[in-house]
């Protein structure tokens, strides 16, 4: 799994023209799956960002996780983060199908939740107009191969 997460003042994701889902404080997720990734993946992603410190303290310091700040979590599937970029067109087959990604993509969203994280969420493969406000900005990638 790959998860762009981006702290942020408010964000929201639009369909068809309507509100699908927004928060106020917290992280927009991006979260990509591959073919090998697993519920466990999921599980320990979700838990290293639950615990992120990132939000800032008294002292301005990154030292804060999502529950000091009463954070909030967007989360929006995106298959792109596992393009194939060596042509000019990029190519998706390292990118799971959506029978294996979509249990996935719910899972790991269960999971925050499990923490007692408010989570919104886009819709997998939908069109999808997401806005941001970024914080910092802080950006942060994480792949499950690598944490």
């Amino acid at each position: 799994m790959r998860a762009v997460v981006t702290r942020v003042k408010e964000a929201s994701v639009e369909i068809d023209g309507e509100m699908h889902g927004q928060i106020k404080v917290g992280y927009l997720i991006l979260l990509g799956i591959a073919p090998e990734d697993t519920a466990e993946d999921a599980a320990r992603l979700a838990e290293k960002i639950v615990h992120l410190r990132v939000f800032s303290d008294e002292a301005g310091k990154m030292n804060r996780a999502l529950a000091e700040v009463d954070g909030e979590v967007l989360v929006i599937s995106q298959f792109t983060l596992f393009a194939d970029l060596k042509k000019r067109r990029p190519g998706f087959s390292k990118a799971a199908k959506p029978e294996h990604a979509i249990p996935l993509y719910e899972e790991f969203m269960a999971r925050l939740e499990a923490h007692d994280v408010h989570v919104e969420r886009g819709e997998f493969g939908a069109d999808m107009q997401v806005l941001s406000v970024n914080d910092g900005p802080v950006t942060l990638i994480f792949d499950t191969t690598e944490v």
